[in-house]
């Protein structure tokens, strides 16, 4: 009863701490590689990979195979003088082969390079997918923020309202403004706090969002809340053609494209190989049993010098040994004509060559556009979000005299909600801008080969 008693305790205070507990990016970022389904699939491609590595390598062994069989023979037969003989036998047949190739065209040599291309294929693809979960965490991750971020201006919104409230309530009681001023303010609230309840629900499905992409239960699940200091908000880079020259030389994709490229002229050189003689060395040896049923293992002999026959014993031991045979020899298969298929397989395997090269080029193109993209994205967020700051400025100051107006019963609670109502949105808009100006910027580091922190 103590012991269950300590381990409900445990279990409660393991179940608070992982919902007290909040992730930062770089904790999301590590479990994602660390556990996504699709990444853990991706790195048995490259255990697959290194297996057909070791089965190239085995193309240079020799092949050694054994067999052995057993029979009985049952019935008659003629003898040597030409008389039927009736009776039942049984044998059996022991061999050891061995057998190598010494050339084929270089066609394992090839198979083996083109092995070792497959493995360094798959650690590239595999280092692709970690870095588009990388960037789809990251975007969940300033989703989040930003929907938190909304909360608060959603929150603030309903403070300023019940602030609107309190001071309506004092006009009202001394007689300066009508109720109808306090009904409206009132209705203002219950359309904040509606508001309020629909930032929360974008909070619940942005941490949903990022916890499914983590594969974790989103139950208590929280993010650190990470403050941007963009007081000097710049493009650290001037164009793209920094961005794209390093790019082009590290990302994964465009070494993919390249291995492609050697990949295909391996494999117009194993279409080639046909062309070639195959040489092979064997060898092998064998032995054998014989035995009449019913009767004992003799063998007859004749004395060359008196002529005397004689039997001697020939057992099973006896026979495999003056059985036992050994051979070696030397096989050339060479290719005169099959119809021109060797021809027609070189052939196409230059065109593809001359496909995938083009593949390159389009890769390189895939990430040029990618790249200058991104980079007019973030000069456009980074605008939008000067022009965003500077807005919500002019908004502010307009609040606080509208405010002030308001207060005094200078202006009506409709033209006051006016100049709130531009004011949330100027909040919101500024709010979008950051953060997409933060992912943006974060992008272009990212093909710049910086990891991405939100540092």
């Amino acid at each position: 009863m103590k012991n269950s008693l300590i381990i409900c305790l445990l279990l409660v205070a393991v179940s608070s701490f992982a919902q007290q507990k909040k992730w930062t990016l770089q904790e999301c970022v590590d479990y994602a590689l660390e556990n996504n389904i699709s990444i853990k699939q991706s790195s048995l491609d490259i255990e697959i990979s290194e297996e057909n590595i070791t089965s190239a390598k085995g193309n240079f062994l020799p092949n050694v195979s054994g067999s052995t069989s057993g029979n009985f023979n049952f019935g008659s037969y003629l003898g040597q003088d030409g008389s039927r003989i009736s009776s039942n036998t049984f044998g059996s047949n022991l061999s050891l082969n061995v057998g190598v190739t010494l050339f084929n065209g270089y066609r394992n040599t090839n198979l083996y390079k083109q092995a070792k291309l497959g493995l360094k294929s798959s650690e590239l693809q595999f280092q692709k997918l970690k870095d588009d979960i990388s960037l789809y965490v990251v975007n969940s991750y300033l989703n989040a923020l930003l929907s938190k971020e909304n909360y608060k201006i959603a929150e603030d919104q309903v403070k300023v309202t019940q602030q609107q409230i309190n001071n309506i309530q004092t006009l009202v009681d001394e007689g300066v403004n009508p109720k109808s001023d306090l009904y409206n303010v009132q209705a203002q609230l219950a359309s904040n706090n509606e508001q309020l309840i629909t930032a929360q629900n974008g909070i619940d499905l942005a941490l949903l969002n990022l916890a499914q992409l983590l594969q974790i239960p989103h139950s208590g699940f929280d993010i650190e809340d990470v403050t941007f200091n963009l007081s000097s908000a710049e493009l650290a880079y001037e164009n793209t053609d920094k961005i794209f020259n390093k790019a082009v030389q590290d990302r994964p994709e465009i070494k993919a494209a390249e291995i492609n490229i050697e990949n295909s002229e391996l494999d117009i050189e194993l279409a080639k190989a046909a062309f070639f003689p195959t040489v092979s060395l064997g060898g092998g040896l064998g032995t054998s049993y014989q035995h009449t049923l019913g009767e004992k293992d003799r063998r007859t002999i004749i004395d060359p010098n008196t002529g005397m026959v004689s039997s001697i014993p020939n057992g099973f031991g006896k026979q495999f040994d003056d059985n036992l045979g050994y051979n070696i020899g030397v096989s050339v298969s060479i290719p005169i004509f099959n119809g021109n298929r060797t021809r027609s397989s070189v052939d196409r395997a230059i065109i593809s060559n001359k496909r995938v090269a083009f593949g390159l080029e389009q890769a390189k193109q895939d990430l040029l556009s990618t790249i200058e993209n991104a980079y007019l994205d973030a000069r456009a967020a980074l605008n939008q979000y000067r022009a965003s700051e500077a807005s919500l400025t002019a908004q502010e100051e307009a609040f606080r005299a509208a405010q002030e107006s308001y207060n005094y019963g200078a202006m009506t609670s409709f033209e006051f909600e006016q100049v709130r109502n531009r004011l949330i949105s100027a909040q919101s808009t500024l709010a979008n801008s950051k953060f997409n100006f933060v992912f943006k910027t974060k992008l272009l580091e990212f093909y710049y080969g910086i990891p991405i922190t939100l540092e």
